[in-house]
């Protein structure tokens, strides 16, 4: 009787502290972020040849950057749990080459960052096991439960350091992470999870733990003056065709950041409450040499504005891997232009002969407003075209209504079209790169959207009707 007491209280402990898959990048995408480094995270087809890992994450350093580069990964569903006995977290990670990987747990509940690592013998796929008693670089053992998971792939382990040193002298290299599994604990409700719990009124608003339920704009916002495509730089507008982007949300303080809606049918961001937000195009970087000002439009419909802030910082590289110089713009309730209750505010400020614009790798954005909407973000060189000078876009859309499919049709080629429901969700987003392109509304319900048509001459939003 004992010894069955005994094996029932063993596999009462062994339910207890199982250990599931977090994250496998078969589902939906997570959020990935790169950081202190030219290198990437990117989601990938297995790198073995006739591999059974479908999906995977792969992580490339940079080279000739700070060695502490690291891919972030932000957990879709349940945390990490690392608050009870079991502080084991087991990674399946690919490389041809010997290394040692660290592991760091952050965005913590009830325990700060954490960090173990563990050795890869370089034969392919193998399952590491990262125990985080033992705690490496100088951190402590985890007391929480983790919304994030950092992996670096130039640590090494006999040294407790990295495999260079510091300084600018990090090496390329190359792994593939996949089934993260870990004791798996609930994530908490919050007000920026997407769902409606928390005692919201609202998905992610109202109620009494959540901000009120923000009141958006009902027009648009103010529409950029006709200029030559040579005379702008468009991060992102309506009205010109806007670069590429690593990334709109690059995770610095969580994601999402924002999220993109439609005001009186101009597609605008909703900065989501968060303390800041990263544009990133480390890959595309900014040469805006000639550029003499820089431009955004921002509304809010807070009436306490007592103190709030929604700043810019410019960020260039100077061809490097990390900061070197930034211009900020800062807009509080004392500023001219300044933070106004329930108003458009267009801020276009001269950038500095002494900010060096060559490089320009980085956007930051930070505020403390819980509700705030943006648009029109660009440099340009303070010049307009009358009416006869400028070539705009033209686009013809047929049938519409429709019961079948849209036809559009153009003057110049279009780069995309992304289609948005009254709500402002995507539906669909297509990259032609041709002038005449069809809009399948296959997968589409009845109903009313809006089409963003980007073209090399500007860009324009129509308004589509499914019968």
């Amino acid at each position: 009787m004992k010894k069955i007491t005994f094996f029932f209280l063993l596999l009462t402990v062994s339910f207890g502290y199982s250990q599931v898959v977090l994250e496998d990048f078969e589902g939906p995408a997570p959020a990935l972020a790169f950081s202190n480094g030219p290198g990437s995270a990117t989601i990938v087809a297995d790198p073995e040849m006739g591999g059974t890992h479908g999906n995977v994450l792969e992580i490339i350093t940079g080279a000739a950057s700070a060695p502490w580069q690291q891919a972030e990964l932000t957990l879709q569903g349940d945390y990490i749990d690392l608050s009870g006995v079991t502080k084991v977290v087991t990674v399946d990670v690919y490389s041809d080459t010997a290394f040692d990987m660290l592991a760091r747990a952050d965005g913590g509940i009830g325990g700060g960052p954490a960090a173990t690592d563990a050795s890869h013998t370089g034969s392919g796929w193998e399952v590491l096991t990262f125990d985080f008693t033992i705690p490496r670089d100088n951190l402590p053992v985890p007391t929480g439960i983790y919304e994030k998971i950092f992996f670096f792939n130039l640590w090494d382990s006999v040294a407790n350091g990295w495999v260079c040193g510091a300084g600018d002298c990090s090496p390329v290299s190359t792994s593939y992470v996949d089934n993260i599994t870990a004791v798996a604990a609930p994530a908490p409700e919050t007000c920026n999870d997407g769902i409606l719990n928390n005692g919201e009124t609202e998905i992610d608003c109202g109620g009494p733990n959540c901000s009120a339920c923000p009141s958006p704009p009902i027009i648009a916002a103010p529409t950029p003056p006709n200029r030559a495509p040579a005379d702008v730089i468009s991060i992102y507008s309506d009205a010109y065709a806007d670069v590429t982007l690593d990334t709109f949300s690059a995770g610095w303080c969580g994601n999402p950041a924002v999220s993109e809606v439609m005001i009186a049918g101009n597609p605008t961001q909703l900065y989501l409450g968060l303390p800041c937000q990263g544009i990133d195009f480390q890959n595309n970087r900014i040469d805006a040499t000639g550029f003499t000002n820089f431009h955004f439009d921002f509304f809010t419909d807070e009436t306490n504005i007592i103190g709030k802030v929604f700043n810019f910082k410019l960020v260039d590289f100077a061809f490097g891997g990390a900061e070197a110089s930034a211009f900020e713009i800062n807009i509080n309730d004392g500023t001219s232009p300044g933070v106004i209750t329930g108003t458009w505010v267009s801020v276009d400020v001269t950038i500095p002969g002494s900010f060096a614009v060559n490089d320009i790798a980085q956007i930051g954005i930070t505020s403390n407003l819980a509700s705030v909407w943006y648009d029109n973000i660009y440099f340009h060189k303070n010049t307009t075209l009358g009416t006869n000078e400028f070539t705009s876009a033209q686009f013809k859309v047929y049938p519409n209504p429709t019961l079948n499919n849209w036809n559009v049709e153009s003057n110049t080629t279009i780069r995309s079209i992304v289609l948005y429901d009254v709500l402002g969700k995507q539906v669909s987003r297509l990259t032609p790169n041709a002038s005449d392109i069809e809009i399948s509304t296959a997968n589409i319900n009845t109903g009313l959207y809006f089409a963003k048509i980007e073209s090399d001459n500007g860009t324009k939003t129509i308004k589509l009707i499914k019968e």
